[in-house]
């Protein structure tokens, strides 16, 4: 299959220096391109800002910003067979940029943010054939939460985990999740290696596509 990943964390700058970001490390996703490609499919990996090595075998598409992964996703999209959003999309980009640093005495306190594109939601919206997988990080009620942007985002299947858990998640090299298929079940997953988790992903994106 033609699988893209996407990884990491995007930033979204307010000055030349300054930007708005978060803790993704991006292993999850790069996990789940490794895995991918060892199995043998055709794997286009998008990633934001990462300090990890380039997995072998894969296509590397290298972004910054939520709008640069948005263009490279659908630059990317065709002939996709499953689109994995694994990466933290930034969800708000300061309204406006400086081009020149904004130094410290002439800066307001007042932020403006402007949301940044849905690119899951857009992928929801042209989705034909590929299978769409998403990711939910919550800090509460998490599976309720997860199958509301399940169904609102017109997934597949998302996997869910609880922001803050010691130990799982942003920048460990594990996670605790919780699997969620469309008209489907939720299966909850011990504490585990995110490769461990992204072949478990992998396998079950494998045989979703075997019932199409």
């Amino acid at each position: 299959m033609k699988l893209i990943i996407t990884a990491g964390p995007t930033r979204e700058y307010i000055d030349p220096v300054r930007f708005i970001s978060n803790p993704s490390s991006g292993k999850m996703g790069y996990a789940l391109a490794a895995r991918a490609s060892r199995l043998g499919h055709d794997v286009v990996l998008i990633s934001g800002p990462a300090q990890l090595p380039q997995p072998r075998g894969v296509a590397f598409v290298p972004v910054v910003s939520a709008e640069e992964m948005r263009k490279a996703v659908l630059a990317s999209l065709a002939g996709a067979d499953a689109v994995i959003m694994a990466a933290a999309v930034s969800d708000f980009r300061p309204a406006q940029r400086s081009r020149q640093k904004v130094k410290k005495n002439e800066a307001s306190l007042t932020l403006r943010l402007e949301r940044t594109a849905d690119i899951l939601a857009q992928l929801g919206m042209r989705k034909r054939s590929y299978i769409l997988v998403g990711f939910a990080a919550e800090t509460e009620r998490v599976v309720e939460h997860a199958r509301a942007k399940l169904a609102a985002k017109k997934l597949d299947m998302i996997v869910a985990n609880r922001v803050g858990v010691k130990g799982s998640g942003f920048g460990s090299d594990a996670n605790e999740a919780t699997i969620i298929f469309k008209d489907g079940p939720a299966n909850k997953l011990p504490a585990m290696p995110k490769s461990r988790l992204a072949q478990i992903i992998i396998r079950n994106v494998e045989i979703l596509a075997g019932q199409r």
